[in-house]
């Protein structure tokens, strides 16, 4: 069950909890009510299902009444791309990432105090960050204030203004005062976009809960230990917990894939056109995800300052004591050299040296920039077939390959 925010003091003294992000909040309670989610975001086919539908279906069933289905305007329902894909697939990723991010993340806190990174001087400024991580997730007004939000700037301004495109279309006629929605319309400005904009905005804030976690746990005095095999002093499962943020960049990806497409398809654009667009939107993701772990680099670039000047003293002293014994006849006659623990522990001593040396200082490699970075772009590449058609970019890619 989820912590609410009055048992969560209770909750932290009696165990160290999950960590989670998604799993409380006034709409999840509503979800458990209406039997659309349990305790740990099951049921994620029914709650898919049913979101998804009951923002597109309507849309379907006006558009037919209103005779704009493939007809009647210069956008017709079945031809608006991006509808169809804000509805039936970003959304179900939205929906969808949630129970990989629950998953991946509810073991964070577990990790942080299995590693001994947290001193035990400051045990209990830790479990405090957890408990305000968990009020604020819980809290009603934050999820009230991000529906306001949604209408009056989402809808009212961004939309109507912003996005909207500016040709006849199934849900609106431009003209001077802005779009006329038709009745279809009504129901996609009002009811549709809306809890589309919410889910969007609800991972937004829920990053920014993420955000305000680390940087609260990095303001601790982490014991971190520069030998640690994973070259960021215990830190790199940090970089392995933000692959659970893929499902979250593939639907950036599809939401642009989505807004091109109409732009291409309807309005005579081309994909390059728009190079700039997706280089932002990759940017502003990597900053997202990848970001929020460079504020431990400071406590990491000091960690291997220190390791590097104390194994740099421990090394001088055992190699000077090595030299005199083996070199300088300081080795007892019936000593072998053969099998002797020295050669290992000089050996050892090397290893641990380079580990030090080699430590980075934010706890993610380039590859996890790039396939990232992948993942964000994947769903724009079918758009390529509007600037060559499908056969000639299957000889090209053959040419490049073979």
């Amino acid at each position: 069950m989820a912590v609410t925010s009055k048992s969560v003091d209770n909750f932290l003294q009696d165990r160290s909890p999950d960590f989670s992000l998604v799993l409380g909040g006034p709409i999840y309670q509503c979800l458990r009510h209406a039997h659309l989610s349990d305790d740990t975001l099951g049921l994620l086919k029914q709650r898919i299902i049913i979101i998804s539908l009951f923002c597109w279906l309507p849309l379907l069933a006006l558009s037919i009444v209103g005779g704009k289905l493939l007809s009647g305007a210069a956008v017709p329902f079945l031809l608006d791309v991006e509808v169809h894909v804000r509805f039936l697939a970003v959304i179900p990723l939205l929906i969808g990432a949630e129970l990989v991010v629950h998953r991946r993340m509810r073991f964070v806190v577990k990790q942080f105090l299995e590693r001994q990174l947290i001193p035990e001087i400051a045990m209990k400024r830790f479990h405090a960050v957890i408990a305000s991580v968990f009020r604020l997730r819980n809290s009603v007004h934050v999820e009230v204030a991000l529906f306001a939000f949604v209408y009056i700037v989402g809808i009212l301004i961004v939309w109507r203004h912003y996005i909207a495109l500016d040709t006849t279309t199934w849900y609106a006629i431009p003209s001077r005062n802005g779009p006329e929605l038709s009745l279809a319309g009504m129901w996609f400005g009002y009811i549709s976009l809306p809890i589309f904009q919410f889910l969007l905005c609800r991972w937004y804030f829920r990053l920014f809960i993420w955000i305000r976690f680390l940087w609260q746990v990095s303001r601790i005095e982490l014991s971190i230990v520069p030998t640690h095999p994973d070259r960021v002093g215990g830190l790199g499962f940090l970089g392995v917990i933000v692959y659970a943020f893929i499902p979250l960049l593939v639907a950036h990806g599809a939401l642009l894939a989505g807004y091109l497409a109409n732009r291409i398809y309807h309005l005579g654009a081309t994909l390059p056109q728009f190079m700039l667009e997706i280089a932002i939107l990759v940017i502003f993701l990597m900053c997202l995800v990848l970001g929020p772990l460079l504020v431990f680099a400071p406590q990491l670039a000091n960690a291997k300052r220190l390791g590097l000047r104390e194994y740099g003293m421990l090394a001088e002293r055992y190699v000077r004591e090595f030299d005199a014994k083996w070199l300088r006849g300081g080795v007892r006659p019936n000593e072998r050299l053969v099998g002797n623990a020295d050669i290992q522990s000089l050996a050892d001593l090397g290893n641990s040296f380079e580990i030090v040396r080699t430590m980075r200082t934010i706890p993610f490699t380039k590859d996890t920039i790039v396939q990232l970075a992948a993942a964000a772009v994947v769903p724009i590449a079918p758009l390529l077939l509007t600037m060559m058609p499908l056969e000639e970019l299957l000889k090209r890619l053959f040419g490049i390959l073979f």
